[in-house]
C-alpha cells in the first residue's frame, strides 16, 4: 500500500506582474502557476484546493471567523521512510501512559521564498497606528 505525506500551503492572494500578464485574472492564474511549479519541483503533487474557515483575533477579546484559501499537496513516502515510521508510530499508539494519544503530523520545511509574496499581505499591528492610539487624559 502507499502511503503519502500531506502540505497544505496558503493560495496566493495577488496576482504577478509578467509582459504577458494584462488582466488581473492572468496575473493571478500566473501567480498560481509558479507556486504550483515551485512545489511540483520539490517533488509534490497538486491535489485540491479547499476553503476553510479559521478564527483570528479581533481587538483584545474578541475573535470573528474568516475563510482562508489552502491549496493540498502530497507526495509519496519512500518504502524505507515508512519501514522507519511504522516502530515510531507502533509504540506511540501501545504506550497507553504517554501523555498524549494523538500522533503529532511531520512538517517538513518548504522555502520562505514560497511565500514571500504573502507576507506583504498581512495586517500592520493596529496598536503602532498613531489614529489608534490610546488618548491620554487632558488634565
Amino acid at each position: 500500500m502507499k502511503s503519502f505525506e500531506y502540505q497544505v500551503v496558503p493560495a496566493p492572494k495577488k496576482g504577478e506582474k509578467s509582459k504577458g500578464a494584462k488582466t488581473p485574472a492572468d496575473r493571478f492564474a500566473l501567480a498560481l502557476t509558479t507556486l504550483m511549479n515551485k512545489m511540483g519541483v520539490l517533488g509534490w503533487e497538486y491535489i485540491r484546493s479547499d476553503i476553510l474557515p479559521c478564527e483570528e483575533r479581533v481587538g483584545l477579546t474578541g475573535s470573528k471567523s474568516v475563510y482562508q484559501n489552502m491549496l493540498v499537496f502530497r507526495r509519496e513516502l519512500h518504502a524505507e521512510a515508512v519501514e522507519m515510521l511504522e516502530p515510531t508510530v507502533l509504540k506511540k499508539i501501545e504506550n497507553k501512559d504517554a501523555p498524549s494519544d494523538r500522533l503529532e503530523p511531520k512538517i517538513s520545511a518548504i522555502p520562505a521564498e514560497l511565500f514571500a509574496e504573502t507576507e506583504a499581505d498581512e495586517p500592520e499591528d493596529v496598536g503602532a497606528d498613531p489614529k489608534h492610539a490610546a488618548k491620554a487624559p487632558v488634565d
